[in-house]
């Protein structure tokens, strides 16, 4: 039996969604943040790191998504539909970039941006202004070129892919899904510059899966 531990607008989401497409019999737990946006302390009897994504599978407790997709597409993608095959060296390589591109360059820009967007907004007033220019001298020297070279990069991969290893949908384009809707947060990205972003998102959330994934774990926000 598999147990998905799962966190309200969290990574956890990426695994509700591929236990959807894996059509998975799976039991779920889910959680609510904390007031201060935190995953709550019940979590770490799971395990102690205690954050989501958790997936229970018989006595172990499984964590770090990137690892748990690896784990699942390995022991549940019976038919290979959400990973390229080893001999298809083009797609095998594209999957494997932007599944850990994901994580170590996207993401981190953007949890940077969300950290200091809340730091800001729990300043005291007296305070705020100051707290709102260090948020722009951050947003400016350490990560809008960044994450505008980061966006070119992916604009331009999936001008020429329909999905990011290529032709196929894989559990690349989940691992991608959460970055690419911080990305859009906020004001959203440009429609005319990241016209093809904007499309393969919409591609990946008309997905039935996608769609059952929301209904059980709820819209995902960041």
């Amino acid at each position: 039996m598999l147990h998905l531990h799962h966190l309200e607008n969290s990574r956890s989401f990426r695994i509700l969604w591929l236990l959807e497409e894996l059509e998975a019999d799976y039991k779920l737990t889910t959680y609510e943040r904390t007031k201060a946006h935190r995953a709550p302390d019940n979590l770490k009897q799971v395990h102690p790191i205690g954050h989501a994504p958790i997936l229970e599978v018989d006595d172990r407790a499984l964590i770090e998504s990137g690892f748990i997709i690896e784990y699942l597409i390995k022991h549940y993608d019976k038919d290979q539909q959400f990973k390229p095959a080893d001999d298809n060296e083009a797609a095998w390589e594209a999957y494997t970039f932007w599944l850990h591109f994901a994580e170590a360059s996207l993401m981190p820009l953007l949890v940077m941006r969300l950290v200091f967007t809340k730091v800001v907004e729990q300043s005291p007033m007296l305070i705020r202004p100051v707290s709102k220019k260090i948020q722009g001298q951050v947003e400016k020297n350490m990560i809008s070129s960044s994450l505008d070279n980061m966006l070119t990069l992916m604009e331009q991969h999936l001008q020429h892919n329909h999905w990011f290893a290529g032709e196929a949908f894989s559990a690349a384009d989940i691992q991608m899904h959460l970055a690419v809707v911080g990305a859009n947060a906020g004001s959203g990205l440009n429609k005319s510059k990241y016209a093809n972003i904007l499309n393969w998102l919409k591609r990946c959330e008309e997905r039935p899966a996608f769609k059952h994934a929301e209904d059980k774990g709820g819209r995902l926000q960041f």
